[in-house]
């Protein structure tokens, strides 16, 4: 099973146009012929091209060098040399495209099926047959090809789902993404099992889709790269809308949620700004005052109980996912 990478530095150069040369026609009966040396070949472009299959860049952190072909010398009897062959890097849907050393940002790839050309190959030599004029009809020399550029990158995927669900370690996140959808992301009762973000698809009355994405659990920290911390916060700058998973089994359903506040506050104060939910989960393992507790926090969010065991209140959640992707103008 290929391990996900979200992350990865590479270096990519386009190809070196090609060397025009010097030659002159020599036929039979034409010992002094003129000029007939061909044109350099451009240099191969270095190309990203989204691919909706990829969903990490493993391969891509493997190989970390890139490298387009560089174009072919020109030949005489005026023929040009070919074009280098283009490289093409294939990357998820939301790839972004950064320079390594300033953290500019080249491009943001989302669209399948999106090509960008990032550097463009050197041009190719001019041919001695090229500079020939009614001065000078016997040219000897030939230009070099441009050489080709290089530029150290850093590539990160941010994942593009309409719903995120934050919480705590062991919150139920998983779980819940797995009744939600056609996930079926790893589940087990203890913190740190989702290890990667994944992504399900919700079905809304058999007619609306909508992408979810469970990000692994965030603790106190994690904007400063604490617990699985920084890596993922960034999965969820592109979703829609936050579902905020207060694990209900626990008493401190504030803390939960000032916790979860916090970080994303100190990662992106624009990250609270999404429409949210508040949702208690296992709700069937509490009593029902411990529920009763968790509704009546002080705050303007709506809370909803679930159980993903049991398959209650999923609906109701479903509606209010629905509401809020309507309330920001989604649907």
């Amino acid at each position: 099973m290929q391990r996900f990478v979200d992350e990865a530095d590479i270096i990519v150069r386009s190809g070196d146009g090609g060397q025009g040369i010097v030659s002159f026609r020599r036929e039979k009966f034409i010992p002094k012929g003129g000029p007939d040396g061909g044109n350099g070949g451009d240099g191969g472009d270095i190309i990203f091209e989204v691919n909706k299959n990829l969903r990490s860049l493993y391969n891509i952190k493997l190989r970390r060098i890139f490298k387009a072909q560089s174009g072919r010398s020109g030949s005489s009897q005026n023929k040009n040399g070919a074009k280098g062959k283009d490289c093409t890097i294939h990357v998820p849907p939301g790839t972004v495209v950064m320079v390594k050393k300033s953290g500019e940002v080249l491009f943001d790839l989302t669209e399948e099926g999106k090509k960008k050309v990032l550097l463009k190959g050197g041009k190719g030599g001019y041919g001695n047959a090229h500079f020939a004029t009614s001065v000078n009809r016997t040219p000897r020399y030939a230009q070099k090809g441009i050489p080709g550029q290089e530029i150290e990158l850093t590539l990160q995927i941010k994942i593009i789902a309409d719903v995120g669900l934050v919480g705590l370690p062991n919150a139920g996140k998983s779980t819940l993404l797995a009744v939600l959808t056609d996930a079926r992301p790893r589940i087990g009762d203890y913190p740190f099992t989702t290890l990667t973000p994944n992504l399900g698809v919700m079905i809304y009355k058999n007619k609306r889709q909508l992408v979810l994405a469970d990000i692994p659990g965030l603790i106190e920290g994690a904007h400063e790269g604490h617990g699985l911390g920084i890596r993922f916060l960034k999965h969820i700058e592109r979703t829609k809308v936050l579902l905020f998973l207060i694990d209900l089994s626990r008493n401190d359903y504030s803390l939960q949620y000032d916790t979860l506040r916090n970080e994303l506050y100190s990662y992106s104060q624009g990250l609270l700004e999404k429409p949210s939910v508040l949702v208690g989960s296992k709700r069937d393992i509490v009593a029902r005052l411990e529920a009763e507790k968790f509704l009546q926090m002080n705050t303007d969010k709506k809370k909803l109980c679930i159980s993903s065991v049991q398959r209650t209140g999923l609906d109701e959640l479903k509606d209010e996912i629905v509401f809020l992707m309507e309330k920001c103008n989604e649907w």
